[in-house]
C-alpha cells in the first residue's frame, strides 16, 4: 500500500510546471511549481539520484544557475525529456529572501527569477564549445603562471644586479648574464636555471595550446569573420566563436557590449544622467582580450586608413589614451555583433559584406 506522503509527492510531480534546481557537488535542492507559482514539491537529491528523478517526472520547465557544471547538468537532464533553461546568477540574486540563504531558498529564486518577464536566459554549451573553452581556460592558466615565473625571475637575478630590458624576448640576455658572471652563488644560479627550464615547459605548452586555437579560427566561418577586424586576432576571434552561442539572444549591438562589461555605469537621478566607469560584468577573458586588441591599435590609429581610424584619431586628441582604448574595445564588439548577426565581413569604409 502506498503511503500518504508518497502519494501527495506523486500527485504533486503530476502537477509541476516548473522546476527551480540549485545544484552543487553532492546535494542537489529541488523546487516544484505549478503554472501559478503555487509551491507543490522540495526534495533534496543526491549526486546519483538526478537522472532517476527526472526521468519518472512529467516533462517540465528546468531551470538552473548558470555556474560550474551546469551546461553539463542541463544537457543531462535535457536527454531525459524536459525543456531546460539556463539563467544568469544576478538575475536570481534579487529573489532570494533576505536573511534567508541556503539550497532551498536558493531554488525557490531560481522559479521565481525564470517566471519574471524581464528575465533572459544563457544558450546551453555543446560538449564541442566546452571542449574548445578548455583549451582557452588552459591558455590562461599557463600564461598567467609564465607571467608570475618571469616575475620571479627577474627579481630574483635583480637583487644581484643582474637587469636586462622588459620583455620576454630579452629573457636570453638576461641566462647569458647569470650563466656567465662568476661571483654568482651556486644556489641562485641553480634556482635561476631551474626556472629557466620551468619557463621553455610552459613556453612549448602555451605555443602547442595556440597551434589548436589558430586551427580552430581558421576552420569556423564565423571566427573568420572576427579576423577581418583590425585588433581581432585568432585566440579572440576563436574565444568569442566560442563563448557566444547565439547571437541573437542579444538584441542590438550596445547589449551585446553591456554583456562583455565595456559601457559605462549609469548614475542617473532627477532627469540628471551621470555616466561613469565600465561595468566590467560579464566575460572577463573576452574583455581583456578587446582591450588588449585595442590597445594594439591605439599605436597604429594614424595608419588605420578606415571609418573607425578616423574616430579613434579624433578621440585621441581630446582623450587620454586609456579612455581612448576602453571606448575602441566597445566598438570593436559592437562591429562583432554586426558581423555575426549578419553572416558579414568587415570593410574599412565603415561597410559591411556577405561572404561570398
Amino acid at each position: 500500500m502506498m503511503r500518504s506522503e508518497d502519494h501527495s509527492e506523486e500527485t504533486a510531480r503530476m502537477k509541476v510546471t516548473i522546476i527551480g534546481l540549485d545544484i552543487a557537488k553532492s546535494v542537489f535542492q529541488v523546487h516544484g511549481t505549478d503554472a501559478s507559482g503555487k509551491c507543490l514539491l522540495k526534495k533534496k537529491l543526491g549526486r546519483s539520484e538526478v537522472i532517476s528523478f527526472f526521468e519518472k517526472l512529467e516533462r517540465c520547465l528546468v531551470v538552473l544557475e548558470a555556474c560550474s557544471t551546469s551546461h553539463h547538468w542541463a544537457r543531462v537532464i535535457r536527454d531525459t525529456g524536459h525543456e531546460v533553461k539556463l539563467i544568469p546568477p544576478e538575475m536570481v540574486k534579487p529573489f532570494v529572501k533576505r536573511g534567508k540563504k541556503n539550497d532551498a531558498v536558493d531554488a525557490a529564486a531560481i522559479c521565481l527569477a525564470a517566471i519574471h518577464p524581464d528575465t533572459r536566459f544563457v544558450p546551453i554549451k555543446n560538449r564541442e564549445q566546452q571542449s574548445l573553452l578548455s583549451l582557452h581556460s588552459t591558455r590562461t592558466l599557463l600564461v598567467k603562471q609564465q607571467t608570475m615565473l618571469v616575475n620571479a625571475l627577474r627579481a630574483l637575478a635583480a637583487e644581484f644586479g643582474l637587469i636586462v630590458p622588459l620583455g620576454n624576448a630579452r629573457l636570453p640576455e638576461l641566462l647569458a648574464k647569470i650563466e656567465t658572471s662568476s661571483n654568482l652563488p651556486d644556489a641562485l644560479k641553480q634556482t635561476t636555471m631551474l626556472l629557466f627550464e620551468q619557463y621553455g615547459r610552459l613556453n612549448e605548452s602555451i605555443e602547442n595550446l595556440e597551434g589548436g586555437i589558430r586551427t580552430h579560427a581558421k576552420q569556423d566561418e564565423d571566427a573568420r569573420r572576427l579576423l577581418t577586424i583590425p585588433g581581432i586576432g585568432p585566440v579572440t576571434a576563436s574565444l568569442i566563436v566560442a563563448s557566444v552561442t547565439d547571437i541573437g539572444a542579444f538584441d542590438t549591438a550596445r547589449h551585446f557590449a553591456a554583456w562583455l562589461g565595456l559601457v559605462p555605469r549609469q548614475h542617473s537621478s532627477g532627469g540628471k544622467t551621470r555616466l561613469g566607469r565600465i561595468t566590467k560584468t560579464g566575460n572577463r577573458e573576452i574583455r581583456k582580450m578587446l582591450v588588449l586588441g585595442a590597445t594594439s591599435m591605439l599605436y597604429r590609429a594614424q595608419k588605420w586608413d578606415s571609418a573607425a581610424g578616423v574616430w579613434l584619431c579624433k578621440l585621441l586628441e581630446r582623450r587620454p589614451g586609456r579612455l581612448a582604448t576602453v571606448a575602441l574595445a566597445n566598438k570593436l564588439a559592437r562591429i562583432i555583433w554586426v558581423l555575426l548577426s549578419r553572416k558579414e565581413i568587415y570593410r574599412p569604409a565603415g561597410r559591411s559584406v556577405a561572404i561570398v
